[in-house]
């Protein structure tokens, strides 16, 4: 360390230089991604803490010494640093005043692997899963594996020395750095690793220090750090140790980017297991699941986990019955995983486990039924933002840890003391370790002073243990104050001490660790104004209150991991741009900075306008969010409050509006089809309807359904008999149900009673799509409902639901609709006869947004209740077998709101029942209603569609279905791979006897 001082950062809180200074200093020194804009600086005015601290300027260094760069910048200005990476930090340790770089955007490169030496060389901004994946081809795995393992980075992880599941097996963070390329305060490159018998002191000065600093508090080291393995609280001073190798890159990992800034690491990596099994133990509670532990730990298995019965229930009710395997009796269960060469011989290590588990009942599952019960676990942090009692719950006392032995008497003192301060919170974690995780609905809106009083009472009760008051995420702002509980002032000063000698002018995250700030100071929601006068949405799971609804968003980032290999949607604009601000995260927090009323004066901001753009409202967040954020809805609400009663733009009105042209152009759909093709016309029409230029306007069917069924000779009654039926009928599985405070899941439909008497009636929704541009969808539904032994009815007069009204935010008119609707429903609906929806962003509507635009009205909830897609219905006809498929390979896109609101596996299971082979793809088309035709979407429409439909495609066997019921869908398929996609209702008449006025999509059955 060079002896040049830095001059004194400002406190945090304060600004030492204003935002459009500090931008244009780091310009000057050669950054290219400067951002001082107050949209950026509300994206990364929180990560996934309670706090809200609001940066000057965001950069996005390119290369190392870009980062040099911008440390130099700000040391002169004396502007703190905050490094930072997938932004997922629980205890504040990645947000500050001054400048946060972002090194997840470009220096995220896995840059090497060297199999013998079983290392990986990273860049600080590598996410972990593609260490991983990058390693896999030799064996090879990066060990920690933190349940944000998707969307988490090295750097991060190094900062906060994260652990993980199964650090129980491979370590900490910490254990597996092997050496660290680090800038410190003054800007010298220092490369910390074990310098063993060296010592420190071959560091050059800073080691020097740092070793006088340890032989002069030996005693003091080594009876107060390090004593078990998740002691992750104050820096971790016990890798100093001469007896430890005087390990510096070890030390650094866990410091929280206190003391210096990485700029790349080399990093141990751990042979994969051949086989895993999982022993899944049910307890009659965590405390009682916790007292097993001690006697589990022999096995040494790869991970010991806690996982509270009342946690698998909201899973349970957010993604459905099905997507949770059987589980032991218990209300509280341990997650063990064991690993062999084979599966047997992890089979058999479990099954040895269990008999030492001293559990009420036991299990052992693989392969899916295990990866099943894992993203339970994975989603812990989200699922957990809300109580049984369906209050929001938060992190600030998040991830406490006590030596295992000692576990489970803590946690029976943890519950009397949350009981004692009237909180609740739903708890799991890394048992094997002694680690707990916990989000409490402390009351931040309401009574924020009892946050407080409880956390400090919490840090006491961990004292009393011995334990940690972090066990993986770090100290940062949620615990630094709380570090005396644990340990002694003479540990407090040499913590302080170490500081100095690396950052004495206090550059490096200040506020965290040393002199660190309140608890409580700087907490986001006490800061946010409520928002609930003139709301288009009733928002009934948030009480009514759109700021209540946009600080679901606790920050876990799962909307920037690419989820689209095991069918996930979010967040498809993420995926195509990789900026924060296109994120449903991003979104939340500008939303967030509206409630707080200070960077975001108002509905008409141009952040919000920036923010929410490039939103395509597929609602996949409302789903696979696990904190349940709708950012669709939001949009459509912003929208509304922006343009109410105003000129809005004109894509609003030519597609926001389509109903009514389309009702127009079917008088002469031939006149408006030559229209629209004729070139300067449709050129002219595009521009002053804000299409993009690009886009192709799909034609006009020349006759409509509703004049199709009208001229249909009456159908005789008859039961139903279809034809080549394939396999017996299964139990359908069922719709995604309700689950209180989580809107995007209106719910499973209400049990539905099919009369087994001949022509039971069936209610036919005939959308716009299916009217106007597709009617041989609804035909092919006709045909497939009246085999199946229905009656199909339609409305007396036309019916829409208001989707184009509701994405363009025109609630207003989205209520006009959707009134007329139930008025030409209720009689049917009364009668019992259920409606059966094709496009499914209309039977969203129908099951989802009806009912939170119009609350007061009786008929919604009656409309909602009686809705089915295709497949429910005919999943719960009795008797009813689907004509044989068997053989036929497909590709699915399940929409995006079909995935969200009523789910796609009934279509899965029909499908299986049929006997096709279907490869169902995640991830959006990209179109998504009017998003992709709107001028200045049309690129990100393309690349949305380039991250998973579009490969699958071309990957499809030859002669393989490609099935999409959504109108949208099929049009991106065939706008851009010129593919012809079919509607389910098409793929099944295809297999039926062919009727002389309709043609199989796919040729003679």
């Amino acid at each position: 360390m060079t002896t040049q001082q830095a001059e004194t950062a400002a406190p945090p809180g304060e600004l030492a230089a204003p935002p459009r200074e500090l931008a244009a200093a780091l310009r000057a020194a050669g950054l290219t991604g400067v951002d001082d804009s107050v949209r950026r600086r509300a994206e990364y005015s929180s990560d996934a803490s309670n706090y809200r601290v609001v940066p000057s300027v965001v950069a996005f260094p390119r290369h190392v010494d870009e980062a040099a760069a911008a440390l130099a910048v700000a040391r002169q200005l004396a502007v703190p640093v905050t490094c930072r990476g997938g932004g997922t930090s629980i205890a504040g340790n990645a947000v500050g005043t001054g400048l946060v770089l972002d090194f997840s955007r470009h220096l995220n490169r896995v840059l090497a692997v060297d199999p013998q030496a079983r290392t990986a060389v990273v860049e600080p901004g590598a996410i972990l899963d593609d260490i991983t994946a990058t390693a896999a081809c030799y064996g090879l795995r990066f060990g920690p594996d933190p349940s944000t393992h998707a969307r988490a980075s090295i750097g991060g992880a190094i900062g906060n020395n994260a652990c993980g599941a199964r650090a129980l097996r491979y370590g900490r963070t910490a254990d597996n750095v092997v050496s660290l390329d680090v800038l410190t305060a003054s800007g010298e490159r220092l490369a910390p690793r074990r310098f063993g018998r060296d010592g420190l002191a071959a560091a050059g000065p800073a080691g020097v220090a740092l070793d006088a600093l340890v032989s002069a508090h030996l005693s003091m080291i080594r009876t107060e750090f390090g004593r078990f393995t998740r002691q992750v609280s104050g820096y971790s001073l016990e890798h100093l140790l001469p007896e430890n190798g005087a390990d510096l890159a070890k030390f650094l990992a866990g410091t929280e980017g206190t003391l210096g800034l990485v700029t790349g690491a080399t990093v141990r990596l751990v042979r994969s297991p051949q086989a895993v099994a999982l022993a899944v133990l049910g307890y009659p509670g965590m405390p009682e699941a916790a007292d097993a532990v001690p006697g589990l730990l022999p096995h040494r298995p790869v991970a010991l986990e806690g996982m509270d019965a009342r946690l698998v229930e909201v899973f349970r009710a957010r993604r459905g019955v099905a997507a949770v395997p059987g589980l032991p009796r218990g209300q509280a269960w341990l997650f063990v995983e064991t690993e062999g060469e084979t599966e047997a011989e992890a089979r058999a290590a479990a099954e040895r486990l269990i008999a030492d588990g001293g559990a009420l009942d036991a299990a052992v599952v693989t392969g899916g039924p295990a990866a099943a019960l894992w993203r339970i676990r994975e989603d812990g942090a989200g699922l957990g933002g809300r109580t049984p009692a369906d209050a929001p719950a938060w992190p600030g006392w998040e991830d406490a840890a006590v030596p295992p032995r000692h576990l489970g008497a803590y946690l029976r003192d943890f519950g009397a003391l949350m009981a004692e301060h009237s909180l609740d919170g739903l708890t799991y974690g890394h048992f094997g370790d002694g680690c707990v995780h916990v989000r409490i609905d402390f009351p931040f809106s309401a009574e924020p002073g009892r946050y407080r009083p409880f956390v400090v009472a919490a840090a006491q009760l961990v004292g009393k243990y011995g334990g940690s008051m972090s066990g993986e995420h770090g100290d940062g702002r949620a615990r630094g104050e709380l570090l005396p509980y644990m340990y002694s002032p003479e540990a407090i000063d040499t913590l302080a001490a170490v500081k100095a000698v690396f950052d004495p002018g206090n550059v490096f995250n200040p506020g965290v660790l040393v002199d660190p700030v309140p608890i409580d100071a700087d907490l986001r929601v006490p800061q946010a104004r409520p928002l609930r006068t003139g709301l288009g949405f009733a928002y009934p799971h948030d009480d009514g209150d759109l700021s209540v609804a946009v600080h679901r968003c606790t920050g876990v980032g799962k909307c920037r991991a690419d989820t689209t290999a095991s069918g996930g949607v979010m967040c498809p604009s993420f995926l195509a741009t990789r900026d924060e601000k296109d994120s449903t995260r991003g979104r939340a927090r500008v939303l967030q900075e509206l409630a707080h009323g200070t960077l975001v004066k108002n509905f008409g901001s141009a952040e919000l306008a920036s923010s929410l753009d490039l939103c395509l409202s597929c609602k996949g967040c409302s789903s696979d969010c696990p904190a349940g954020v709708d950012m669709a809805t939001y949009k459509a609400e912003v929208l509304h409050q922006r343009y109410r009663r105003r000129l809005r733009p004109a894509a609003h009105y030519s597609l926001g509006w389509l109903p009514r042209w389309a009702a127009l152009a079917a008088r002469a759909p031939g006149l408006a089809n030559a229209l629209l093709r004729n070139g300067p016309l449709s050129a002219v029409a595009k521009r002053l309807g804000g299409i993009d230029a690009r886009r192709p306007l799909p034609a006009f069917a020349a006759s409509g359904f509703r004049d199709w069924f009208a001229a249909r000779p009456a159908q005789p009654a008859q039961p139903a008999q279809p034809a080549q039926p394939a396999q017996p009928a299964q139990p359908a599985q069922p719709a995604q149900p309700a689950q209180p405070g989580f809107p995007g899941f209106p719910g499973e439909p209400e049990a539905l009673e099919v009369p087994e008497t001949p022509r039971a009636p069936v209610l036919l929704w005939v959308d716009t799509f299916t009217e106007h541009f597709a009617p041989e969808v609804g035909q092919a539904a006709v045909r497939v409902l009246e085999a199946a032994g229905y009656a199909v009815q339609l409305t007396a007069q036309s019916v829409c639901c208001g989707l184009t009204w509701i994405s363009t935010g025109q609630l207003d008119g989205a209520r006009r609709q959707l009134r007329r609707s139930l008025t030409a429903l209720d009689a049917a609906v009364r009668a019992g006869t259920p409606i059966v929806g094709l496009e499914p962003s209309c039977t969203a509507v129908l099951r989802g947004e009806i009912t939170a635009l119009l609350p007061g009205d009786p008929r919604a909830a009656r409309v909602r209740a009686a809705t089915r897609t295709l497949a429910e219905l005919l999943a719960a006809t009795p008797g009813w077998a689907p004509p044989d498929l068997d053989g036929v390979p497909a590709v699915a896109q399940p929409h995006c709101h079909q995935h969200a609101v009523m789910g796609w596996q009934p279509d899965a299971a029909l499908l299986a029942r049929a006997g096709a082979k279907v490869d169902a793809v995640g991830g959006c088309c990209g179109l998504a209603g009017n998003f992709g035709v709107e001028r200045g979407h049309y690129d990100v429409s393309v690349a949305v569609a380039e991250t998973a439909l579009l490969p699958a495609v071309r990957d499809a066997p030859p002669g393989a279905v490609v099935l999409a019921d959504g109108f949208s869908c099929r049009t991106q398929l065939d706008q851009l791979a010129h593919v012809s996609g079919i509607h389910l209702a098409q793929l099944l008449a295809s297999r039926l006897p062919e009727p002389e006025d309709l043609t199989s999509p796919l040729g003679p059955a």
